[in-house]
C-alpha cells in the first residue's frame, strides 16, 4: 500500500506539471518586446554606455551617436527626437511627450537634432548607428540641463537620458517645504516637499528626527540616500513611512535634506497623534488636560510669594540729622 500511495501521488504530480506547462504560453513576453532596442553607441566593440554624457561652454556644437538594433524579422521604421527630461510629482524621471499633452520641450531636448535622419529604417538583424547634434545656445546658464533622445516606432517608444552640463559655476541647493505627519499607528507617514534652487542636479539624503511631549518614539529615518535624482528647478512629494509611530502623544519631526556640493535644508511640523472612535478623543482630551494643569502648577510655584517674614534690617549707622543742602543760585554769601 506505502508503494502505491506513492505512486499516485508522483502521477498527481505529473499531472499538474504537464497542466501548468500546456497553460503557460512558450513566449509569455513575446507581445511585449518591439523587436528592436535603442542605446547610445559605444565607443570600442566592448564599451557600454547607459546614457548619453555631453560637456561644453555656451555656444558650442557637441556632437554623439545612437545606436538603433532590429531584432526582429522584418523591417523597422524608428522616429526619433530630443525631448526634455523632467521629474514627476513622485520624483521618477520623465521626458516630455510629442503628442502636446505636456509642456513642449523647449529647454535642453529642443537642442537635439538628427537632420534628415529623423526617420530610420532598419533592415531586419541590423544594427544602425545615427550621429546626432547638440547646439548649446550661447546665452545658456551653466549647470545641468537635462534632456533625452527619444526613438519611436508602433506605439512603443525607448528614451535614453543625456546628461548635458553646460560649463560655468555650479550651485548645489534645495529646501524643504510642506511637512507634515498624516495617518496613525502603523500606517502613519512624514509627508515632505523637496525643491532644487540650485543648477546641478541632486541626489539627497534625508534625515528624520521626532520628538515627543509623553513617551518616546523612534525617528521614521535616521539616516539614507534617497532613490531620487532631483533635477534643477523641479518639486517633488515624497513620503516616508513611521511605523513606530506613536497612538497618543503630541510629536514635532524635523525633516533634514543635504546632498553632495553643500546642499543642506530643515523643515519641522507638529501634530497630536491619536486613535479615531471615542475612546482616543477620551484619551487626547484627558491628555491635554493633563498638559494643562502641569502647566498650570509650574505658573503658581513661580508666582506664590514666600510665606516667610522679611529679617530684620538694622538702621544705618551714623547722625540722623539731614545734611545740609547747597542750593546752587549764583548769588554771593
Amino acid at each position: 500500500m506505502p508503494v502505491l500511495h506513492t505512486l499516485r501521488r508522483a502521477g498527481a504530480v505529473l499531472l499538474l506539471a504537464a497542466a501548468a506547462l500546456y497553460a503557460t504560453p512558450a513566449h509569455p513576453a513575446a507581445a511585449d518586446e518591439p523587436g528592436w532596442t535603442a542605446e547610445p553607441a559605444a565607443g570600442t566593440a566592448t564599451a557600454t554606455r547607459p546614457y548619453f554624457y555631453l560637456a561644453g561652454a555656451p555656444g558650442t556644437v557637441l556632437e554623439d551617436r545612437l545606436a538603433l538594433v532590429n531584432t526582429s524579422d522584418r523591417e523597422r521604421t524608428i522616429t526619433l527626437r530630443g525631448a526634455d527630461a523632467y521629474n514627476t510629482a513622485d520624483g521618477a524621471l520623465a521626458v516630455r511627450p510629442a503628442d502636446g499633452a505636456a509642456p513642449a520641450t523647449t529647454g535642453a531636448g529642443s537642442w537635439i537634432s538628427f537632420g534628415t535622419a529623423t526617420t530610420v529604417t532598419v533592415p531586419p538583424r541590423t544594427r544602425a548607428v545615427v550621429p546626432f547634434t547638440l547646439t548649446v545656445p550661447p546665452a545658456s546658464p551653466p549647470g545641468d540641463h537635462p534632456a533625452a533622445v527619444v526613438a519611436a516606432e508602433a506605439g512603443h517608444e525607448a528614451g535614453i537620458r543625456v546628461h548635458l552640463r553646460v560649463g560655468g559655476p555650479a550651485l548645489a541647493a534645495l529646501t524643504v517645504e510642506d511637512v507634515a505627519v498624516r495617518g496613525r499607528g502603523g500606517s502613519a507617514v512624514v509627508a515632505y516637499t523637496l525643491v532644487n534652487r540650485g543648477n546641478v542636479a541632486l541626489a539627497p539624503e534625508l534625515r528624520i528626527r521626532a520628538d515627543t511631549l509623553v513617551g518616546g518614539a523612534p525617528d521614521p529615518s535616521r539616516g539614507r540616500t534617497l532613490p531620487v535624482e532631483l533635477l534643477p528647478g523641479q518639486r517633488v512629494e515624497l513620503t516616508e513611512p513611521w511605523p513606530g509611530a506613536p497612538a497618543l502623544d503630541r510629536v514635532r519631526v524635523t525633516v533634514t535634506v543635504t546632498a553632495p556640493g553643500g546642499a543642506r535644508a530643515e523643515a519641522t511640523a507638529s501634530r497630536w497623534l491619536v486613535p479615531g472612535g471615542l475612546a482616543g478623543r477620551a484619551g487626547a482630551g484627558l491628555l491635554g488636560l493633563g498638559a494643562t494643569a502641569a502647566a498650570a502648577l509650574y505658573l503658581v510655584r513661580v508666582r506664590r510669594p514666600d510665606p516667610r517674614p522679611a529679617p530684620d534690617v538694622p538702621p544705618a549707622a551714623g547722625p540722623t540729622t539731614p545734611a545740609p543742602h547747597h542750593e546752587l543760585t549764583g548769588a554771593t554769601r
